[in-house]
């Protein structure tokens, strides 16, 4: 191994660190903070759903900007750009009570955390394709999960100890500091492939991944809905902070080892067959997290969702990967694309549902036929997918 090479443990645990510090706390610490900002601003489910699809509009644009060809040879610049103004961005939700305000700065942190998302995928899975190690992606995507229960145990301790959201904010910020730091040294080298073969050529013109990156699109707009209001959704059934907190660290815990188990069932049938099948769990977990009493309902849901969302967006990246080998990184940014198109809609659409009908109940119930849908269109591109994981 060259001495630039990163070994691909070390890779993988960078990708979790990273993963844990821009997705798990960048992405979704709004969630157990968003019920403390609601109650001290005045926010009410409408405005939330717009600073969170603000969040997820920054994230389809830097997806889109990803896409382009100017990265070539500096993906790695533009992965630790994305982590580093990740903690920044965290920070500065601290220092605003304006609305408007709230919406620049959650869209600049989606631009980020799709820089994050897309370059640090193509060289995560990248070198370890080269390595023949590909069984450790599912570490990579187990960052998720760990940030999630980073950012529930930090917001409930925050919370616990008397202090308000925009302590959560700095909280999250130093943490994330903390991951860029750690991952800067870690994370060395671009993709295997960057050197020597040039540009990517376009997208091939393919019906599979055409259905594929309409799913993930589904997909995107169905999660969203509990991921971004289920701690609110305890708040409105009058479970305290330590309720909130315990749900979204379920949530975490479940995503930790979700990618692994998934990736277990796809060798058992078709990569988009297990997306299909992933699609039909989160919406029986979306569905019972409002349809049952609290704390039962949130907590089933909360590890239903945490147990197939991460896992399904894990799925869904490496099937645009297989159905464009060369050009993966073209197709990462599009899925991901497809996936934040998805995520600006949901938000809007639940936020507003939730002040017209006075709860989260036919939103969430919504998401959850969303979900059906994008598993119907998954599991048709099942015998066209290859089977692995």
């Amino acid at each position: 191994m060259k001495r630039e090479s990163v070994q691909p443990l070390r890779l993988a645990i960078a990708g979790l660190i990273a993963m844990a510090a821009a997705m798990g706390i960048g992405r979704f610490v709004f969630t157990p903070i968003l019920p403390g900002m609601m109650e001290s601003l005045g926010l009410d489910a409408g405005q939330a759903g717009l600073i969170a699809s603000a969040n997820y509009l920054g994230y389809l644009v830097g997806a889109l900007l990803a896409a382009g060809g100017w990265a070539h040879g500096h993906e790695r610049t533009a992965m630790l750009v994305g982590l580093g103004s990740n903690a920044v961005l965290l920070g500065a939700m601290a220092f605003t009570q304006w609305l408007p305000a709230f919406l620049a700065i959650r869209f600049l942190a989606g631009v980020a955390s799709a820089f994050l998302m897309v370059f640090l995928s193509a060289i995560v899975f990248s070198r370890l394709a080269a390595a023949g190690r590909d069984g450790l992606q599912a570490l990579h995507f187990g960052g998720v999960g760990v940030g999630i229960s980073a950012s529930a145990i930090l917001t409930g301790w925050v919370f616990v100890s008397g202090y308000g959201w925009k302590a959560a904010w700095i909280a999250a910020a130093l943490l994330s500091g903390l991951a860029f730091l750690a991952v800067w040294p870690m994370a060395r080298g671009g993709p295997a492939a960057a050197a020597g073969t040039g540009r990517e050529p376009a997208l091939p013109k393919s019906a599979a991944l055409t259905r594929i990156i309409f799913a993930y699109g589904l997909f995107g707009a169905g999660y969203i809905v509990t991921a971004t209001f289920l701690v609110a959704i305890v708040r409105q059934q009058a479970g305290g902070p330590l309720s909130e907190s315990a749900v979204w660290l379920a949530t975490g815990l479940a995503g930790i080892p979700s990618v692994w188990l998934w990736g277990r069932i796809a060798r058992r049938m078709s990569m988009a067959a297990a997306f299909g099948l992933g699609c039909v769990v989160e919406a029986v977990g979306i569905a019972v997290s409002v349809a049952l009493p609290s704390p039962l309902g949130p907590l089933l849901g909360g590890v239903l969702l945490g147990g197939t969302f991460i896992a399904v967006t894990a799925l869904g990246l490496q099937i645009g990967r297989q159905l464009a080998v060369a050009a993966p990184r073209r197709a990462l940014a599009l899925m991901t694309a497809a996936f934040g198109t998805g995520q600006i809609l949901g938000p809007i659409a639940a936020g507003y549902a939730a002040d017209w009908t006075g709860s989260f109940l036919a939103p969430s119930l919504g998401a959850a036929l969303i979900l059906l849908a994008c598993a119907v269109i998954g599991w048709s591109a099942r015998d066209r997918t290859p089977v692995g994981g």
